[in-house]
């Protein structure tokens, strides 16, 4: 008869484990990498086994680096500038009647540029409004 003997082992040492730390890049060599992986044509990938990291690592600090250097690159906007407005009535000699004859049907668009002004009108318009209102944009040019 055989006789088996279960095979233990007792550790006389405890086993201390170190919490597993992140490896930290420099600036510089991340930079290096960055700046090689933007050359056309070539191989993310291959940049990334040289340098010995993971190829999405260096994809993340790409992205990083270009969404840097677009906000730095954007042009400001110019805060909005609220400009002041009066409503004047016209002269009475000046003042139009609507005329039924010269009103145009509800169609349409006529859009006029005069001096930095634009107007765009809609519909039906009649002639003696148009007028007043070129005549009005005229003198402000």
């Amino acid at each position: 008869m055989v006789c088996i003997k279960p095979l233990m082992h007792i550790m006389d040492k405890p086993v201390v484990r170190t919490p597993r730390r992140r490896r930290e890049h420099s600036a510089e060599f991340k930079k290096e990498l960055v700046t090689r992986s933007l050359e056309p044509g070539v191989s993310v990938a291959a940049i990334a086994m040289e340098g010995g990291i993971n190829a999405n690592l260096l994809f993340g600090w790409r992205r990083k680096h270009l969404d840097g250097m677009a906000q730095g690159a954007a042009p400001a906007r110019p805060a909005a500038v609220l400009l002041p407005v009066s409503i004047e009535t016209a002269p009475a000699e000046r003042q139009c009647a609507p005329s039924t004859t010269s009103v145009r049907p509800s169609g349409g668009t006529i859009e006029i540029e005069i001096g930095g002004a634009r107007v765009r009108l809609r519909g039906g318009v009649d002639e003696p409004s148009l007028r007043m209102v070129l005549t009005a944009l005229r003198s402000l040019a």
